[in-house]
């Protein structure tokens, strides 16, 4: 009946007995299509998100969410007496859209999802939402996800990790790109077959960067990148400079990807740590998730051989990259080391490059290279305590 009330008679014998007003069971249409609408059509559990006007398997267009009542219809339901019951207990605020999973779980253990944490949920749910939607095309990016084994262990890359990463933008999942070299486990790490994969990538790419793709189309990218440090240097090169990108860091301590805004400034450092005889290797040294000593490089790289350094104001350490700006900062060591490189030597052919370097620097350091400007990369990668060629970027 739509929010109506129906009749009940008192059990009194008299005719002339008052009329007692019993509040329906259905919630208003109006209502259901509001919360609906402030939920995003999404589970309003914490942790769920289901979407819930698909179905997830034959992908049909329906509604499939159930609406559940934080404090019960009746008072010896689920919450029914935790606290001053709403007036109406259809009120769009003592409402959730959830998935039928969900749903359960909050009414058959209420001990467990309190009042307070359900409304909680609810407004930080839909606040979210309104957040997202308020945001227009310009705010919207394409998804790029590269991810490959990392000493045997996989790395999982969530859709809300990246929603609260890329804010204020807003992520189109739809036709993202996504690399993932899970299933080739060992493959991705053992040199023969780096350059296979290389190529694979660089297909992928410029099938991401081709004239009238969605990337064109929105005009921004953002790049999640979890992989062995040459890889992530090839992956870098095929990125076009025609597009902004934003690039983000897998952080140790809180285990996602949204930049922090706290931390000490970083400084880098460039250098001259050897000139040497003129024909000879040039090789440069990435010292920023950890110190690379020249006695520990490989043979070809002697006493005859220029080496080139960018280092951190402090020690180097895996932690250090915290701040977006920071990583936006590497950009001018970079240009100043290349100055250096070819003031020195001319635009030689290659240099030989060693890196130790978070995940979004070693993007970045190959998105920088210029083809015309800067001289080809040979990438080494530390494999048991040896340094061994990997790939070549020109």
């Amino acid at each position: 009946m739509h929010g109506l009330t129906k009749r009940r008679r008192s059990l009194s014998s008299s005719t002339s007995s008052p009329i007692e007003l019993v509040p329906s069971r259905t919630i208003p249409h109006q209502t259901r299509l509001l919360l609906a609408v402030k939920a995003g059509g999404r589970c309003e559990f914490n942790g769920c998100n289901q979407y819930l006007l698909e179905h997830p398997v034959t992908h049909r267009e329906g509604m499939f969410a159930q609406i559940a009542h934080i404090v019960a219809f009746k008072p010896d339901g689920a919450r029914g007496r935790s606290g001053p019951r709403p007036a109406d207990p259809h009120a769009i605020q003592n409402l959730m859209l959830l998935c039928p999973s969900c749903h359960k779980q909050i009414d058959d253990r209420p001990k467990e999802h309190q009042r307070q944490e359900l409304e909680a949920q609810k407004a930080e749910h839909e606040e979210r939402i309104r957040s997202l939607t308020e945001m227009g095309p310009g705010r919207q990016t394409a998804l790029l996800v590269f991810k490959a084994p990392i000493g045997g262990q996989h790395v999982a890359i969530s859709d809300a990790d990246i929603c609260n990463a890329v804010l204020p933008r807003f992520p189109v999942f739809r036709g993202r790109t996504e690399i993932d070299l899970s299933t080739m486990a060992g493959l991705a790490e053992a040199p023969p077959s780096i350059p296979f994969i290389a190529g694979q990538i660089s297909q992928r790419i410029a099938q991401l960067v081709a004239t009238g793709s969605d990337l064109q189309r929105i005009g921004h990218l953002s790049v999640f990148g979890i992989a062995p440090i040459p890889l992530l240097i090839h992956l870098g090169h095929c990125l076009t400079s025609k597009v902004p990108m934003d690039f983000y860091q897998r952080h140790r301590d809180t285990e996602n990807w949204t930049w922090k805004s706290d931390g000490p400034e970083v400084e880098y450092r460039v250098q001259r740590l050897h000139l040497g005889a003129k024909g000879r290797r040039v090789a440069l040294l990435l010292s920023l998730s950890g110190a690379i000593k020249v006695t520990d490089l490989p043979t070809e790289i002697d006493s005859a051989s220029s080496v080139y350094e960018i280092t951190l104001d402090r020690t180097p350490g895996p932690t250090f990259l915290r701040r977006k700006v920071d990583l936006d900062a590497f950009r001018t060591a970079f240009q100043e080391v290349m100055g250096a490189i070819i003031a020195d030597h001319g635009l030689i052919e290659f240099v030989d490059v060693f890196p130790a370097v978070p995940a979004p620097i070693a993007i970045l350091f190959g998105r920088e290279r210029l083809p015309k400007a800067h001289p080809g990369f040979r990438i080494y990668d530390r494999q048991k305590g040896n340094y061994v060629y990997q790939l070549e970027i020109k």
